[in-house]
Order: C-alpha cells, then sequence, then structure tokens
C-alpha cells in the first residue's frame, strides 16, 4: 500500500511537471514530494493519539523540506507540491485526489476557536505561488486560484478565482457564442489537457483585465470593420461609389511626428547598411 502511493505519486509529478526527467531525479530531488510522505507518517502517529510525536516529525520535515504540514491534515491521494518552499497547511484542511500547489500556498485559519478552521479543497484543485485559502472554506471540484489570490469564501466547482479578495473571473464552461472559440482555441485547450495542469493557475481564463478589454475593444472595432465594408459592396453593386477614399489619421502632436521621424531614419538606415554588406560580398 505505502509504495502503490510512492509510486502514484511520482506518477503524478511526470503529468504535471515538463521538468521531470527520470524516476530517480523525482524520487531524490522533489521536497514537495518528501514532505507529503512524511506528513502521511506523521499523520498515522496522529490518529494514534501520539501528538508530541506527530509534530516533532513534521517540524523535523519543515526543517528539511520547508513545507509545514500540520499532522492532523488530510490529505488525499496524487497531491503535488510544486517546489514547495513557504507552503502551510493547517491542522484541519482537508485536500482531495489530484490537487496541486504551488510554493508560497498558505491553507490557514481567520479564528483561534477550536473545531473547522481550515480550508476544505475538492478533487483536482490547483492553487496558484503565493495564494491565500484562509477560514473553513470548500473550494469546488477542478476549482482554479491564481497566484497571489486572498481567497476568503467558498468557491464553486470549475471556475477560476483572481485578486485580493478572490473574485470569480470565468466560469468551467464557458458558451461558445459568448467567447466565439475558434480552432486555435481549440488546440491551445488540447494542449492545455495534453499537459495536464496550467502552470502557476495561470491561463485564458484570468487574464490580465485591461488586456481583456482592448481586445473586446479590438474584437468590436474588426466586426464593425467587416459590416461597413459589407455595407459599402452592396451599395456599390446599385450603383453607388462609396468607400472608395479612406480618410488617414494625421497625427499633429509633436512627439508622434518625432517619433515617426526616428523610425523611419532607422529603417533607412538598416536598409542601407544590408545593401552595403549584399554589395561587398
Amino acid at each position: 500500500m505505502l509504495f502503490r502511493g510512492i509510486r502514484e505519486d511520482i506518477a503524478s509529478v511526470y503529468q504535471r511537471d515538463p521538468a521531470a526527467r527520470h524516476f530517480f531525479e523525482v524520487l531524490t530531488n522533489y521536497p514537495g514530494l518528501h514532505a507529503i510522505w512524511i506528513h502521511r507518517l506523521s499523520h498515522r502517529l496522529w490518529r494514534w493519539r501520539l501528538r508530541w510525536l506527530a509534530r516533532w516529525i513534521s517540524t523535523i520535515s519543515r526543517w528539511l523540506t520547508g513545507v509545514e504540514i500540520h499532522p492532523g491534515a488530510k490529505i488525499g491521494r496524487r497531491f503535488f507540491i510544486d517546489h514547495g518552499m513557504g507552503v502551510v497547511i493547517g491542522e484541519t484542511a482537508e485536500i482531495g485526489d489530484d490537487c496541486t500547489i504551488y510554493h508560497g500556498v498558505t491553507l490557514g485559519g481567520t479564528s483561534w476557536k477550536s473545531g473547522k478552521r481550515h480550508p476544505t479543497l475538492a478533487n483536482g484543485v490547483v492553487i496558484g505561488a503565493g495564494a491565500k485559502v484562509l477560514g473553513p472554506l470548500m473550494i469546488g471540484e477542478n476549482a482554479r486560484i491564481g497566484s497571489n489570490s486572498v481567497v476568503v469564501r467558498d468557491v464553486p466547482a470549475g471556475v477560476t478565482v483572481v485578486g485580493i479578495p478572490g473574485r470569480i473571473v470565468a466560469g468551467a464552461k464557458p458558451s461558445t457564442e459568448i467567447t466565439g472559440r475558434t480552432e486555435e482555441d481549440d488546440q491551445r485547450e488540447a494542449i492545455a489537457k495534453k499537459y495536464g495542469f496550467d502552470a502557476y493557475a495561470v491561463s485564458k481564463d484570468n487574464p490580465d483585465p485591461v488586456a481583456m478589454s482592448i481586445g473586446r475593444m479590438l474584437d468590436h472595432m474588426h466586426m464593425l470593420d467587416n459590416r461597413v465594408v459589407e455595407m459599402c459592396k452592396a451599395i456599390n453593386r446599385m450603383g453607388g461609389d462609396v468607400c472608395s477614399d479612406v480618410p488617414k489619421i494625421e497625427l499633429e502632436h509633436e512627439d508622434f511626428v518625432e517619433a515617426g521621424q526616428a523610425a523611419a531614419k532607422s529603417r533607412n538606415k538598416g536598409e542601407t547598411e544590408e545593401t552595403t554588406k549584399g554589395s561587398e560580398k
């Protein structure tokens, strides 16, 4: 049973870390795995009510691996801690199967009262580097927590959460009509499924909000341009003459003019140098 669990853990590393090369490297150089294996021993001692010994072993594990897991925490199968340094998992935390967390993650509490104080992670959760999940929360299956987010509320299954405090920015199955999926999107999704995880829990599901806004504006402008072209063609077929001359945008500001002139000089200089080199040859 013990060796089967070790084999499962090592196999999960191959699925989630492209840097993993061979069995012996993973076995000897992944402190996140070492911390989990030591925790299984300390957790068993904790259940046997050998509390001091369990805490002492977990303290030794923290010194050796940089990962602090309370022996009372419950951890499922194929749990992977990437890099590991600075991870803190509290006493009443519960982690499901196939979860992944990165360095600097805290599964902490917000109260000094006894009882359930730490989060519960369902199967397949990914938590990005530096994120903090605080309190007796429920993180749903296959949820993604973005790097450096602070989560203080329950998270539904299959969503992506980013920010301080954490907010939902994308669902698990966005509508095709809303997102306008293309073949490139399908290819990216197939590649993501092939590798099996989103590095640092950052993907197109939680982009920069400014970049998203600009992208939507550009999409809208592209759609309007296509509509105008169709209207012009229809009018021209009826005998009209429109859209033949498109006015140019005049940038009269001195900074724009100077920048344009400098760019033109740079291009001309590069072309001259390439011509000279060609003639010398």
